[in-house]
């Protein structure tokens, strides 16, 4: 777990796991192999509410893709908030524990 960005409306945390597992995959013939796909995600925290969304699959690819706009581009806080505050909005789970 890496935390990417911490204000005082917004946590976001870049959780990538390491479980130990191989690089790759054996499968179902039991000779092929293929390289294993890591899983990972991000949570967003909003402080203000007390809830946090959770993003994986598409939905971690595509904020991927905004991190490194942000790193490209170095916008400003008010951009980087505006812009969480989106995401925000999907939040439904309350935070239990940080």
């Amino acid at each position: 777990m890496q935390m990417l960005y911490d204000s005082d409306s917004f946590v976001v945390l870049h959780l990538q796991p390491d479980l130990g597992l191989p690089a790759e995959i054996l499968l179902t013939d039991g000779q092929t192999s293929a390289p294993g796909l890591p899983r990972h995600g991000f949570e967003i925290v909003d402080k203000r509410s007390g809830k946090e969304v959770y993003l994986d699959g598409s939905w971690a690819e595509l904020f991927q893709q905004q991190i490194q706009q942000w790193q490209r581009e170095s916008p400003s806080e008010e951009e980087v908030e505006d812009t969480l505050e989106r995401y925000a909005q999907l939040a439904q789970n309350p935070v239990v524990m940080h």
